[in-house]
């Protein structure tokens, strides 16, 4: 969706998006024919004029006739000897790749360390977030603790307290599962009408890995743990912070609760709790307790410092919400989205994402007119409970202004709510747990915009 730049700075616009106003009447006339016509014609329409702009835009001297000279010369990789394998041990991506990256936030609390980073969502597939690119939260820095060092202990409304090294936790039954992690105070800026220019500044405390560990309630049966008057667990995490969270004991009977020490095929990364965190699917992240070291059962929420001064919702009438955990469905469209260049009008494969602490997501509908009009987008498979799930849908731009919008609808029934409506519940005056509909405004030289629709 960017704009490749040449060494003269000049834009180069890129024939592969290419429809002139004859080949989108074609396209838009051809449509009919099903999808896979729809985008063959789009396609053979901006064919024709394809060969020579490149040759001529990239200073080749090989005549329209001629053909690509990507395609007639053979490169260097395809006569040399290549480099053999990583010699660091460790894969790396491509260089051309490493402005791919996750981005720090000036704003939130900040200790003496940067303390926000933001996934690059615009620039992922699918839908689990690679390791490295995961955002980060941190409420006193992270650490690279010593697994062999590290305890988990279990006590409170228990019969036999229990202390496990990370042996032992690797030694019980382990499961595996998607979820995707949200802060509760991503899209936080939008409440106040801060226009941040990205998708990843938007949105980007989020991200989806596939977490490997054991079920609490597994170890809370090895320790004899009063499921019937014990209705709370409180969670405490091994660093400076101390952060404590409450989690009810309803979520953890269900099995879905993990204490994980494994993420998307490895072992955790220090930045995510590495060696032991708290997978608490559907919850905002500030629960999902980095560097595990305790937990305790007891009869009634802690109210603990995080949820006593943090993390609560200022309502109209000047009280606070409490306890406003699971993130609500949400979705967003990731491509095209803020700071990027359409480069011609013509055919797009509008993407984005979508999720729900609720369950799985059901429907996402899309908008190129700010909300008067809805078509229904594809869910691409897998669709997961409380995991994003990736939607697609074609479009043609004809040129001319247009507002992307994705609304998402969850298997409960619960539909993304507009600015207007979320606000008439929630006031104007909150942080966390803002879920509404994200606007992306197109203007007539291709450049995306973030604006906000009341």
């Amino acid at each position: 969706m960017k704009p490749m730049q040449h060494d003269s700075g000049r834009v180069q616009k890129a024939p592969e998006n290419f429809l002139d106003p004859q080949g989108i009447q074609k396209v838009i006339a051809e449509a009919k024919s099903g999808r896979r016509g729809f985008i063959r014609h789009a396609f053979a329409a901006a064919a024709a004029g394809v060969a020579a702009p490149v040759a001529m835009a990239q200073g080749n001297p090989v005549p329209p006739a001629g053909g690509d000279p990507y395609i007639l010369q053979l490169p260097e990789h395809a006569t040399g000897l290549g480099q053999g394998v990583a010699t660091e041990g460790y894969g790396k991506p491509s260089k051309f790749e490493s402005n791919i990256q996750r981005r720090q936030s000036p704003g939130l609390t900040q200790t003496s360390q940067a303390s926000v980073s933001f996934a690059p969502l615009q620039s992922l597939f699918g839908i689990v977030t690679p390791s490295g690119l995961h955002f980060e939260r941190h409420h006193q820095g992270w650490w690279d603790i010593d697994p062999s060092k590290h305890r988990f202990m279990i006590n409170g409304m228990v019969k036999t307290p229990k202390v496990f090294t990370m042996d032992e936790i690797m030694r019980l039954p382990s499961v595996s599962r998607f979820h995707f992690i949200e802060c509760g105070a991503n899209t936080a800026v939008e409440w106040g009408n801060v226009a941040v220019p990205t998708v990843q500044y938007t949105h980007g405390m989020i991200s989806c890995s596939e977490f490997t560990g054991v079920p609490l309630i597994t170890l809370l049966e090895i320790a004899g743990a009063d499921l019937k008057n014990g209705k709370f667990v409180l969670a405490e995490g091994g660093d400076g912070s101390s952060m404590t969270r409450t989690i009810p004991m309803s979520l953890i009977t269900s099995g879905e609760v993990l204490v994980a020490y494994g993420q998307n095929g490895e072992m955790l990364r220090p930045e995510n709790g590495y060696p032991l965190r708290l997978v608490v699917p559907g919850i905002q992240g500030v629960s999902w307790v980095k560097y595990l070291r305790r937990v305790e059962v007891g009869d009634m929420p802690y109210a603990a410092k995080d949820e006593a001064v943090h993390y609560m919702d200022l309502m109209p009438d000047g009280t606070h919400r409490q306890y406003t955990n699971i993130q609500e469905c949400k979705s967003v469209v990731t491509t095209p989205s803020g700071g990027q260049v359409l480069l011609d009008k013509g055919f797009y494969n509008v993407t984005g994402l979508a999720w729900s602490g609720k369950g799985k997501i059901k429907r996402v509908d899309v908008s190129v007119d700010g909300g008067r009009n809805w078509r229904t987008a594809r869910l691409e498979t897998p669709v997961l409970s409380k995991a994003l799930t990736r939607f697609n849908i074609d479009w043609i731009w004809d040129g001319r202004p247009a507002i992307l919008q994705s609304r998402a609808m969850d298997e409960t029934g619960y539909v993304q709510p507009t600015y207007k409506q979320l606000r008439a519940v929630r006031g104007t005056r909150s942080i966390y747990h803002n879920n509404a509909i994200q606007s992306w405004l197109i203007q007539e030289n291709g450049e995306v915009k973030n604006v906000q629709l009341s």
